[in-house]
């Protein structure tokens, strides 16, 4: 299993609207470092689901439910969409402020490349997030 964190602005699609609709289709991103991450993704992995914009928060962990395949809307092969879950809500105390100010983080790419829509997540500073949440595993 990979680790991911996928940013949304809570104003077009939050964790909150995922948790509601259940299952939903990740979109919209154009960047090619981001789609290649997106391509990467497995069926089975975990992602941070990160609120940018006002909030710039951890808001939740989603699930991968479906392999990478071409956005059915836009009819682009080259923009890659997945499927994913809601798992668990945050509290949303794990804000990028306080990543930014703990010295672990110095090498995570949230930190390092704050404008990323996708990227990988370190098995070791998914581990710290989660305890940061309280929580030992999902």
């Amino acid at each position: 299993m990979e680790y991911w964190l996928l940013k949304t602005e809570p104003e077009e699609y939050s964790f909150a609207d995922l948790e509601k609709e259940g299952r939903a289709v990740w979109d919209g991103v154009k960047n090619n470092w981001a789609l290649k991450h997106l391509r990467s993704m497995k069926s089975g992995d975990r992602a941070l689901i990160y609120h940018s914009g006002k909030e710039k928060a951890i808001a939740g962990i989603a699930e991968i439910v479906s392999a990478p395949y071409p956005d059915p809307v836009l009819g682009d092969i080259k923009r890659t969409v997945i499927d994913v879950r809601a798992v668990r809500k945050f509290s949303g105390d794990i804000r990028l402020k306080k990543i930014k100010g703990d010295p672990f983080f110095k090498d995570f790419l949230l930190v390092k490349f704050t404008r990323l829509s996708v990227m990988p997540v370190a098995p070791k500073f998914w581990r710290k997030l989660l305890s940061m949440e309280g929580l030992e595993d999902l």
